[in-house]
């Protein structure tokens, strides 16, 4: 690690510490050239892979589209902000957890009915009837029933 005062590349640690409920590394290190100290942070970066779109079309996973739909379905909901926070990152490890570079957007639709499903049933149909286009309410009462039945 270079000095950020010298530029020095040759620094010690003197000290490391897990922060951030161990998900980070905060290491203390003092420049061997110039006796400068300093803080650096370290954790690890975890690559979404990108989806694939049902027309063929390729691009990044975005957290902010599937926290968006997410809250949409749970609109009116009696779902907490932590419940939300914490459905997010189970997807987001299920998805990073597949080891692939790329995924199915109906992977990530899946994902995301998993976890509405186990979250509020009223939200779970809501998309489900968007995710596989309903048309009429027959297909409601069908995904109803299937819940009812199916525990999980």
């Amino acid at each position: 690690m270079h000095c950020p005062f010298c530029g020095a590349d040759d620094t010690k640690v003197i000290d490391s510490r897990l922060v951030a409920e161990g998900d980070a590394v905060r290491r203390r290190r003092e420049c061997q050239s110039c006796g400068e100290r300093f803080t650096t942070f370290e954790t690890a970066e975890l690559v979404m892979p990108r989806v694939i779109k049902r027309d063929g079309s390729r691009e990044p996973f975005d957290e902010e589209k599937l926290k968006f739909g997410l809250t949409k379905a749970l609109e009116k909901r009696p779902v907490s902000v932590d419940q939300i926070e914490s459905a997010l990152n189970h997807i987001k490890h299920r998805l990073r957890s597949t080891g692939e570079r790329e995924l199915p957007s109906l992977r990530v639709g899946e994902e995301v009915m998993t976890e509405l499903r186990n979250l509020d049933p009223v939200a779970y149909v809501r998309f489900a009837s968007v995710y596989r286009d309903f048309q009429d309410v027959s297909e409601f009462t069908k995904e109803i029933l299937k819940l009812n039945t199916d525990p999980g």
